[in-house]
């Protein structure tokens, strides 16, 4: 079938979970937009599908972001209306307005019914709620989990039962679980017409992907399609798009003189780390690479690895062992004696493909009990700092973790995450400012395990504080900063007022106040003043990226309309109440300006 398992669009509220580095973030309305763009660039607008298209695959329904203890397929202990709320938004405003056309339910469990057996959520939610017309295809093995993690099937058998009667159309990935249906059916305890509909939903997919008129892809057109010279183009641009400049004391951009040095340490700076899930690319370009040739012989570079942070880097390996602490300690000493002779020095720190992965079976782990670098990286980093020069400090990694200490001490922090192949040439560019950093943090950054959860919207009863530390996060949500400054303004509304069911523009200018040309991102957040339930203390409603020269301005405007104001009442239909909305605009979740929105019967 011409299908992509893509893309997941889990709200993901605990970093502990190795799977959040899969995931667009910790905001419904951000994971929507995301997740639209990902499934119309997989399969375009139109059915049936156009050539060099394939149908996307919404995953993973639903809950799989808020797992008990953040570890993968634990239990989602969440309610009715954390999943209405928080976890359905992202799912069913890709179903309304997009031709997606396969979903997969999530391994986990939700108030004691496991996704991949839940018939509320695949058939009266999904395709009855909001009109779902695909395929339900399960995650690998999902079925069989029924009875042999779960426990709500006696046997595999009845396994498959439970699942095609939730409305579970395809077993992936090799339909063991399935395999039972033919003798089920003989035994009268599946009816026909329940395979003719999962069938009938699979022939359609297939007819609307072109497969019987075509049903075999062309290999060598595909050899020279993947890495050729338009994608290096765009994995740079989305490299450059992506990182987050979270810190700078004036430090960068770095500039080049002839008798400086330079030094790059850090058990990352080396490697090129795309994530587990990520095939092999023809280049991949690591932050050394990206300096070195950034730098050619107009300044001397010196370099040094500083730990090393596990033992090997095999994704695929079921054990996974941290590296010789005796080992790492002649390590830094040496990466001491190398940044001790330079003038400058970029320290790139963060995770392997091992320390933040699926974990798949109690025999393969990725899930974390703590948000610290892993292995002996923050013996690294206080030994460089301890040199008193000026210390760049590059995160590469798959969640986000908690680095208090080099908040603090570092002169400048930039969070990559996992740039990609072209991710040592966009570093690069950014750290000697031939590119100037625009992007925005997706998901909060916690000081420690001990505040999570921790994410922007939450309600108003919470993050009272804690005795010995500061209930507020290490970086908001929606943060990063720029090598210029702008100003946002005051929003203003085209109304003062409006009818539950009105809508209204909200415009605000932005303006680059600074010396260089940039990029900012313009958020729109709301919240509903007072109201019959709790509302969360604000919500992301809107956002534009927007790029100015130095002193230009722009007029950015925003639609707010009932969708954007409802909420799920007591009796759990969603409501537009009258009453008043802060509307606000900023550069992020805390920095913000607000304007009264009164809204009447």
């Amino acid at each position: 079938m011409s299908e992509a398992l893509s893309p997941v669009v889990d709200v993901a509220r605990d970093p502990r979970w190795s799977r959040i580095e899969e995931t667009f973030g910790e905001d419904p309305y951000l994971v929507s937009q995301l997740g639209v763009a990902a499934v119309r660039g997989l399969q375009g607008d139109a059915l049936p599908l156009a050539d060099g298209k394939v149908f996307a695959t919404l995953k993973h329904l639903t809950g799989h972001g808020q797992l008990e203890s953040g570890t993968n397929v634990g239990p989602a202990s969440i309610s009715v209306r954390t999943l209405r709320e928080n976890c359905f938004p992202s799912f069913e405003e890709i179903v309304r307005v997009t031709n997606v056309r396969a979903v997969m339910p999530s391994y986990n469990e939700i108030d004691g019914v496991p996704s991949h057996g839940n018939r509320w959520l695949l058939h009266d939610v999904l395709r009855g709620e909001w009109g779902f017309k695909g395929a339900v295809v399960s995650d690998y093995g999902g079925i069989e989990q029924l009875m042999s993690l779960h426990h709500v099937a006696p046997d595999l058998a009845s396994a498959a039962i439970r699942a095609l009667n939730a409305g579970v159309d395809v077993d992936l990935p090799g339909g063991v679980a399935y395999g039972t249906l033919v003798a089920s059916v003989r035994q009268g305890r599946v009816a026909e017409v329940q395979i003719d509909a999962a069938v009938r939903r699979i022939l359609e997919l297939k007819f609307l992907a072109g497969l019987f008129e075509h049903p075999y892809a062309d290999a060598a057109a595909a050899e020279a399609l993947t890495g050729n010279a338009e994608a290096p183009a765009v994995a740079l641009d989305a490299a450059r798009r992506a990182a987050v400049l979270l810190k700078n004391d004036g430090v960068l951009p770095l500039s080049v003189a002839a008798h400086k040095t330079l030094a790059v340490i850090g058990p990352n700076a080396a490697v090129a780390r795309l994530g587990g899930y990520s095939v092999t690319p023809r280049q991949a370009i690591s932050a050394l690479d990206g300096i070195r040739a950034k730098l050619g012989n107009r300044e001397q570079l010196v370099y040094a690895e500083g730990v090393r942070i596990t033992q090997d880097d095999d994704w695929w390996a079921n054990d996974v062992k941290l590296a010789d602490p005796a080992q790492n300690a002649e390590y830094i000493k040496a990466a001491v004696k190398v940044a001790a002779g330079a003038d400058e020095i970029v320290l790139v720190l963060g995770d392997t493909e091992q320390t933040s992965r699926e974990g798949w079976a109690d025999t393969h782990l990725g899930d974390r009990d703590s948000l610290e670098l892993v292995g002996q990286q923050n013996d690294l980093a206080t030994a460089i700092f301890d040199l008193h020069k000026p210390t760049v400090v590059v995160l590469l990694n798959g969640r986000p973790p908690a680095v208090v200490n080099i908040a603090a001490r570092a002169n400048a922090l930039i969070e990559g995450w996992y740039l990609g192949q072209e991710g040592g040439t966009a570093l690069a560019d950014i750290l000697f400012g031939d590119y100037n950093p625009g992007g925005k943090l997706p998901v909060t950054l916690a000081r420690s395990v001990g505040q999570l959860p921790i994410f922007y919207n939450h309600k108003p009863s919470a993050r009272r504080g804690y005795l010995f530390d500061s209930a507020k996060p290490l970086f908001p949500f929606g943060f990063g900063l720029s090598y210029t400054r702008f100003d946002i303004g005051e929003p203003h509304l085209s109304s003062p007022s409006i009818k539950k069911d009105g809508s209204l523009t909200v415009s605000v200018e932005v303006r680059n106040t600074g010396t260089r040309a940039g990029e900012e991102v313009v958020q729109l957040y709301v919240h509903d003043e007072v109201s019959t339930v709790t509302r969360p203390v604000k919500e992301l409603k809107g956002f534009q990226r927007v790029a100015l020269s130095a002193g230009k301005s722009k007029t950015l405007t925003f639609e707010i309309g009932p969708r954007a104001l409802q909420f799920w009442n007591a009796d759990m239909q969603p409501v537009v109440e009258p009453g008043s909305f802060s509307i606000m605009v900023g550069p992020n979740s805390q920095d913000l300006k607000k304007a009264v929105l009164t809204v009447t019967d």
